[in-house]
């Protein structure tokens, strides 16, 4: 584990839903898919359940595309705004399977808050450990995806299995076509 699990978390629930928004297919379409997302996430507090919901969630991926894509010092300031624009106080919390960990908005928060926040926080240890190249974009020419790699060497260059597939099978056939 390179962080703690709640960062983990977050900072995988962030990059689900920027690669959510696909030029092909929206996976986050629908109030299902969003309870499909909180479940998968493990998403503590309240839930409206309804199309304003949806929205307000589906607003946020460009703003944490933007912060999940930035250098190091930009990410600094956008997290900064994040915390403070949401009135973030952390503290530390226990809850379900979990021992102590940092929550920083109350669970009555909308969940588009709470998102925002705990990316935000998430952020925070990646920015102080020095570890922002463990996000990057998709190495597909035609996919603008977020990676998330959480490998211990580092290996992880493609945001989807698709991804890595499609690279794969093309490799596999420049090479066929050099030695023919």
């Amino acid at each position: 584990m390179v962080f703690a699990h709640d960062t983990e978390m977050s900072l995988q629930a962030a990059v689900t839903l920027v690669n959510s928004e696909d030029v092909d297919e929206d996976t986050l379409a629908t109030v299902e898919d969003l309870d499909a997302f909180f479940e998968e996430f493990e998403y503590t507090g309240r839930r409206d359940g309804d199309q304003a919901e949806l929205d307000a969630v589906r607003r946020l991926r460009p703003r944490l595309r933007t912060l999940l894509s930035a250098e190091r010092d930009d990410a600094v300031v956008i997290v900064n705004e994040m915390l403070a624009a949401e009135r973030a106080v952390p503290r530390l919390v226990r809850h379900d399977a979990y021992d102590w960990h940092l929550h920083a908005v109350e669970n009555e928060a909308p969940l588009a808050t709470r998102i925002i926040v705990e990316t935000a926080m998430a952020m925070i240890d990646v920015i102080r450990a020095d570890e922002m190249s463990r996000l990057a974009l998709c190495a597909d020419d035609d996919c603008n995806g977020v990676v998330l790699d959480l490998s211990r060497n580092r290996s992880r260059r493609f945001c989807s299995t698709s991804c890595g597939n499609r690279n794969a099978v093309a490799a596999y056939r420049a090479r066929q076509s050099a030695g023919a």
